[in-house]
């Protein structure tokens, strides 16, 4: 009996003992796996793809030196009416070497009784440049030969009809003459962007141009001096 009654005791304090450690486990929270997250890299500007390179660059000839006889009407001191001017001058000592002012292909080159001795260099677009009053081309300088924007393609001279030492410069879309001070050192992204119309227009303000010295060819040509003092005299001009 006794034996009946210890056992029903200990069978009393093991159930009181679960009881106990179930409410402590229900009351104690359960662990939470802490989770660690990578951060993620901050997020990129989307690169802005480069423009493409412009269709047509323009260089001065003749880099560092001034235009000295523009484009446009012009009236020289032994002609009776001015006429265009279809390019620039641009002075410079002889022997100063001539930039090609765009990649091209030399279309011609040779002596004018007034351009004197010439490059033309052929460029895309219908576009073409000339070097005139050279001294002469550089080496390997001839028809169909392959030059390169900034290469040397003639050395300043005062060959034609000229007064002086310096390079006379044309820019042409086909037949138009057109004012190179609108191209030199300048680039245009399409050929929509060259500067055609606005090159190609002329001022009806006629330029009394100054020289320093008469060209040979003009010398024996019948002369008149005007009421103003000014001397004229008739020659055939039609280039340079």
């Amino acid at each position: 009996m006794a034996f009946l009654v210890a056992l029903g005791m200990a069978a009393t304090v093991g159930a009181l003992n679960g009881v106990s450690a179930l409410g402590a486990w229900i009351a104690k929270p359960p662990a939470v796996a802490t989770v660690v997250e990578e951060a993620s890299p901050p997020p990129t500007e989307l690169e802005t793809p480069e423009p493409p390179p412009p269709a047509f660059v323009f260089d001065a000839p003749l880099p560092g030196r001034t235009i000295d006889s523009p484009f446009g009407l012009r009236q020289l001191p032994w002609e009776e009416n001015g006429r265009l001017h279809q390019g620039v001058d641009i002075a410079a000592p002889a022997g100063a070497p001539v930039k090609a002012s765009a990649d091209g292909v030399v279309k011609r080159t040779g002596v004018s009784p007034t351009y004197g001795r010439f490059v033309e260099v052929m460029h895309k677009g219908g576009m073409t440049t000339l070097y005139a009053h050279l001294k002469a081309p550089a080496r390997g300088v001839k028809q169909g030969a392959y030059v390169r924007r900034g290469a040397t393609v003639a050395f300043v001279g005062n060959s034609g009809r000229s007064t002086g030492s310096h390079l006379h410069f044309e820019i042409r879309k086909g037949d138009k003459p057109l004012n190179p001070a609108f191209f030199m050192g300048r680039s245009f992204a399409e050929a929509d962007d060259l500067p055609i119309r606005a090159a190609g227009r002329v001022s009806k303000k006629v330029r009394l141009a100054v020289v320093s010295k008469w060209p040979d060819g003009v010398k024996g040509a019948p002369v008149t001096r005007t009421k103003s003092g000014r001397v004229r005299t008739r020659i055939a001009v039609s280039e340079g």
